[in-house]
């Protein structure tokens, strides 16, 4: 950029402040100067008076203000600043700027230098502010007049208040070296930060951080960078994380910390972002050097070190806190204790706790315990199941030491007696907190609803939820109607299920997907298919997505119904919206077509889920071996059930061995059942009571009763218990053949193959 200016350029903008001087001689016979005043605000003052009386073109001729300005002792720069700042106007002090070039004073520098530094603060207040101040800057180095120290500062900062930051940046390339001193660097990197110019403001600190430095980086440079590059919304781009720790390190070394603010800001984000060493490293860098570190980035720390569970490096900066002089405040022990709760070392936490507010205190500090750490403390208790000590805790801290419990307080306590099944004392301590003018919120609601129906007492929760919003309990009733909606669908009630979710779009309760899925699900559980639909379709108005579970119901809800089109119709629909179906989905229509017989397709499924990059389950071979027990094809459900025993990478389950044991039994091939299951226990998988109820019914048919025997004391053996199957099995037959005796044996715990009949 050409930024010199030729004086005919600039002096038309000057022009009509710079008349030109016709010098006239007082014609008075020698009149004798006057005697300057000693006093440097007296001269100024009268000065500045006879500028003002005087007109312009007269000042050469005027002896009392020649005498005033070039006399001896000569004006301090210091007092031609003060008279030119007090000059009303800037076309006056630009004719006292000229005055001053043209007569005695043009030598001396330095007095223009501080002239021209009031000039241009007058400049920087007209409306055409940003070409003056330009074109002053050009005419001063026409005139070989230096600029202070402050006048280049006050260059540097209107014009990037005008947003011409390459002017700026000419100032200062062009100023001499002298004046670059950490001043003028620092209102530079301001400029160039707020115009978002990143990389060159770290260039000019760069510069101000080398060891040889004659303008190392002090306070004012650590506010500007650190303000400068964590503002919101600043222009420029992201500075990364790495690049403000290395900052921050680097200041550090001159002695320059980050604010407590500005600190904690990046240790809580390098925390957030799961940086947790780096946090430590910086925090701990800084106290190397000396930094005054307090609380609250020793706080933001801890709560990270809480979050991924670093208890070792918790203690030891606890103790760091200590050894440095920072005093924990309630903050501090609030995450100590929160984190004690946490690991349920509650009883530590109580200790932490009953020493606050005591002379002592904790290592010698007094902190007031607040409500949050008593919440904290009470909920950690109730976590534990020590629900009756946080509600003495409570009443406790209300009468010591006047903590009045609020409505966080009474959830904790309602929702620990609830998850242990005293749903009633849950309910004594809702009334209570009414009474004490506590009131409750939705969370306190659906608390209380939630244990009702977690313990089976369903309608109890209906009847207080719609007792509740007759009282107008306020806050959103989404979350208990999805737990009553879930509750009546897991009890088989979908009539009642249904009518809640009707009535929770009637009350304009916004149903989250939530909602949606459990309805969607319990339904096609017990095979509403229309119904199932109707919602599914609902879902879809309200804007929401089925995820894979919801396909899922949908399709095995279909298939049990036989309706294999309408579940070939979500499976398509789900390929569309870019949901990849799933080893269930997959696994659901082997099943479906393999007991409709239909092992082609089946197989064909089979195909494309390898093809998908899904590996066959044990329940996909489960089904296809089940589908072809069912077929009377046992032949083909053994060759499956060998390769899975042989070369498969998924070995026959119970569930599996179960299926074809079974199968053999009622085809009459009992050894071949009692061989596998000798063959299952060989291979370490453990039979269960369906397993022996299959061969027992095998047994029966063929009335194999020794084989009955051993059967019974294997079972016996393995602590596999007997239900009513089998117990209806033995009972009919044992008692037909006389041997009640050894069913009474068996159901001791008594072996029985070892009796005599």
């Amino acid at each position: 950029m050409n930024t010199t200016l030729t004086v005919s350029k600039h002096s038309k903008l000057l022009r009509p402040y710079l008349l030109k001087h016709n010098r006239r001689f007082c014609t008075e016979p020698n009149p004798q100067p006057l005697t300057p005043p000693q006093d440097d605000e007296q001269r100024i003052t009268q000065t500045v008076q006879h500028l003002l009386e005087t007109p312009h073109q007269e000042w050469s001729s005027s002896q009392p203000l020649q005498s005033l300005l070039f006399s001896s002792p000569l004006p301090s720069p210091r007092s031609i600043l003060k008279t030119t700042r007090s000059l009303p106007s800037y076309c006056q002090a630009l004719n006292f700027f000229q005055h001053l070039r043209e007569n005695s004073l043009s030598t001396n520098t330095q007095s223009l230098s501080h002239s021209l530094q009031a000039l241009l603060e007058l400049a920087g207040r007209e409306p055409d502010a940003a070409s003056r101040l330009f074109e002053l800057y050009q005419a001063s180095k026409e005139w070989s007049v230096p600029l202070t120290v402050n006048a280049a500062a006050l260059l540097i900062r209107y014009f990037g208040r005008l947003e011409m930051v390459d002017k700026s940046i000419v100032v200062f390339d062009e100023i001499d070296l002298s004046i670059k001193n950490t001043h003028i660097r620092n209102i530079l990197i301001d400029v160039l930060l707020r115009d978002g110019r990143v990389d060159r403001a770290l260039n000019v600190l760069d510069e101000m951080l080398q060891p040889v430095s004659q303008s190392p980086p002090n306070d004012v440079t650590g506010d500007i960078v650190f303000y400068g590059l964590t503002k919101r919304g600043r222009k420029g781009r992201n500075v990364s994380e790495e690049e403000l720790i290395k900052l921050v390190l680097n200041l550090g070394k001159h002695s320059v910390f980050p604010r407590t603010n500005w600190l904690t800001q990046l240790v809580s984000s390098l925390c957030r972002n799961g940086k947790i060493n780096q946090a430590w490293d910086v925090l701990h860098e800084q106290l190397k050097l000396g930094a005054p570190i307090e609380s609250p980035t020793f706080n933001v720390l801890l709560t990270g070190l809480v979050r991924c569970g670093d208890v070792k490096r918790m203690n030891t900066a606890l103790a760091e806190m200590k050894e440095s002089g920072v005093q924990p405040d309630v903050v501090t022990l609030g995450i100590v204790i929160n984190q004690l709760c946490k690991l349920r070392r509650v009883d530590d936490a109580m200790e932490v706790f009953n020493k606050m507010g005591e002379e002592t205190g904790i290592d010698g500090v007094s902190v007031e315990a607040d409500i949050v750490i008593l919440n904290t403390l009470i909920n950690g208790l109730c976590k534990v199941g020590r629900q009756e000590e946080g509600l003495d805790l409570m009443e406790k801290t209300k009468s010591n030491k006047g903590l009045v419990p609020n409505t966080v307080t009474y959830n904790c306590l309602i929702d620990g007696f609830c998850k242990v099944g005293e749903v009633e004392k849950g309910k004594e301590l809702f009334e209570k907190m009414q009474q004490d003018g506590v009131s409750p919120n939705a969370i306190t609601v659906n608390t209380l609803v939630d244990g009702m129906c977690r313990h089976r007492r369903i309608n109890s929760a209906l009847e207080f939820f719609g007792d509740m919003k007759e009282k107008g309990v306020k806050g959103n009733a989404a979350a208990a109607y999805t737990t009553l909606i879930t509750a009546f669908c897991n009890a088989d009630n979908f009539c009642k299920a249904v009518d809640l979710f009707d009535e929770m779009v009637r009350s304009g309760c916004s149903a989250d997907a939530i909602v949606y899925y459990s309805l969607i699900s319990g339904l096609c559980r017990a095979g509403r298919m229309d119904d199932a639909g109707n919602v599914y379709s609902k879902m879809k108005v309200a804007g929401f997505h089925p995820d894979i579970v919801c396909y899922n119901s949908l399709i095995s809800g279909f298939c049990k119904k036989k309706k294999v089109d309408q579940a070939y119709e979500i499976v398509k629909e789900m390929e569309e919206t870019g949901v990849k179906p799933d080893t269930i989905t997959f696994n659901t229509l082997i099943a479906h077509f393999c007991k409709a017989g239909n092992f082609t397709l089946a197989h064909r499924v089979m195909k494309k889920m390898v093809k998908e990059g899904l590996a066959p389950t044990v329940a996909t071979y489960g089904a296809l071996i089940h589908g072809y027990c069912i077929n009377g094809k046992l032949d083909d459900a053994r060759k499956i059930f060998n390769n899975m025993s042989s070369t498969s990478k998924v070995p026959p389950n119970t569930v599996v061995y179960n299926i074809l044991i079974e199968s053999l039994c009622k085809n009459n091939d009992v050894k071949a059942a009692l061989s596998l299951m000798d063959e299952m226990k060989a291979k370490g998988v453990k039979p269960n009571t369906t397993t022996y109820n299959a061969v027992f019914k095998g047994l029966k048919e063929n009335n194999l009763l020794e084989d009955a025997f051993i059967l019974m004391d294997s079972m016996i053996e393995h602590g596999c218990s007997p239900d009513y199957i089998t117990m209806e099995i033995l009972t009919q037959w044992l008692s037909t053949v006389g041997e009640s005796d050894k069913l009474k044996s068996f159901v001791q715990g008594h072996k029985v193959s070892t009796l005599t009949a």
